[in-house]
């Protein structure tokens, strides 16, 4: 059986009609329950807050103290994309540090799932686009120093660049960024990862799965890493608001399948999270994100 962390038992307030998809988290677990809880495959349990010392790890300390406190400009709340509330910084601590505890998962059963996070945008003194903590360069970070991977490939699918990632992680060789997004898209001005793959509005099924069998994998067996980070984005689904790819379901899955086995068969750990998702249709949202836990537990799970 593996383990899922989830921050979806707090919330936070937000303005009516806010484009910030908090549904989306309760949402994924109740489709978990019925699919994959009640079989026995999977538990769920809620995620433990990051500590700000920990979060030291990679964002300044007079950045993390602003914003406990509030003292922001009000651009850099407007940057970030939330108002700023007490609640809103907890919630960020739970997400981060879900990914953290997922990562202990990752390295001890193989696979390790925070069902929330993939905060790829935020900088070591600068949060934008819903991103305050960035998970994905701390849990690197973390796992490097640690002396618990000595290579880590973070495998960023959201369908925007995870520009924060690059630039906290451009200076160790032992990291690998690789990210394929919206050549078009947020953030407009983007990062270096160690391998961009921008592909052009409209892309569906079939260029996308090209590129990654092609270009993701040389990559991966170029860099032999011994833990790879996977951002699961679903706004790579037709109709999300802020996409502009047109993937659909069955390509979604593709795609998770594809690295999943990859996994498996190099016998790499993964830490899986979910990163974007604001489909027009909710339920698409949801479906997609618990998609990709339902084909990790087919894939991992099958003798």
């Amino acid at each position: 059986m593996f383990l899922a962390y989830t921050p979806a038992h707090y919330t936070f307030p937000l303005p009516e009609g806010h484009r910030y998809p908090l549904y989306k988290y309760q949402g994924v677990v109740e489709r978990l329950e019925q699919s994959c809880v009640q079989k026995g495959l999977l538990e769920l349990k809620p995620s433990p807050a990051l500590s700000w010392e920990v979060a030291e790890h990679t964002h300044s300390p007079h950045h993390l103290r602003r914003w406990r406190l509030g003292e922001l400009e009000k651009s850099e709340i407007r940057e970030y994309g939330l108002p700023w509330s007490v609640e809103v910084v907890e919630r960020a601590r739970l997400a981060a540090g879900g990914t953290c505890a997922a990562l202990e998962q990752a390295l001890t059963l193989g696979w390790g799932m925070q069902l929330a996070g993939g905060t790829h945008h935020a900088f070591q003194d600068r949060a934008e686009g819903f991103c305050l903590l960035n998970d994905v360069a701390l849990c690197a970070r973390l796992a490097l120093e640690g002396g618990t991977a000595k290579r880590v490939f973070i495998l960023d699918l959201d369908v925007h660049q995870g520009n924060g990632t690059a630039r906290l992680l451009a200076n160790d060789p032992r990291a690998f960024t690789l990210s394929v997004h919206g050549a078009r898209n947020y953030p407009f001005r983007k990062e270096t990862s160690s391998l961009d793959l921008p592909l052009e509005d409209g892309t569906g099924d079939s260029r996308y799965l090209e590129v990654m069998e092609a270009e993701v994998f040389r990559a991966l067996e170029g860099f032999k890493p011994d833990l790879l980070i996977y951002l699961a984005g679903v706004d790579v689904l037709a109709g999300d608001r802020f996409g502009r790819f047109t993937l659909s379901l069955e390509g979604l899955a593709a795609r998770d399948r594809w690295v999943f086995e990859w996994c498996k068969q190099t016998s790499t750990p993964i830490l899986s999270v979910m990163s974007g998702g604001y489909n027009r249709d909710h339920n698409l949202t949801v479906q997609g994100h618990a998609q990709t836990v339902e084909v990790g537990l087919d894939v991992l799970c099958r003798g």
